[in-house]
């Protein structure tokens, strides 16, 4: 009886394995993400409306840093747009 439950639990999770490697693109990709991006995977607890949090970002040119908070305040009232991606 054991090793049919063992044998089924095997079965579901190499499955599964297969089934996220499918997604992720490569077995490898499938290893890293439940190695590395599941443990810090969390929702915040920011909603629309909210101020942003402060932040320290690189310049477009890649050798200037900027606050968050500073560009708000001397925007005067206008959006701040951050965008987080990559373009490649």
């Amino acid at each position: 009886m054991w090793i049919w439950i063992a044998s089924v639990l095997g079965v579901l999770l190499i499955a599964a394995f297969v089934g996220l490697s499918m997604m992720a693109g490569s077995p490898k990709d499938a290893y890293g993400m439940l190695r590395y991006a599941l443990p810090h995977m969390h929702r915040g607890k920011l909603k629309p409306g909210d101020a942003a949090p402060d932040a320290s970002l690189l310049t477009l040119s890649g050798s200037d840093r900027f606050q968050i908070h500073d560009r708000i305040n001397r925007a005067g009232g206008r959006p701040l747009m951050v965008v987080f991606g990559s373009y490649t």
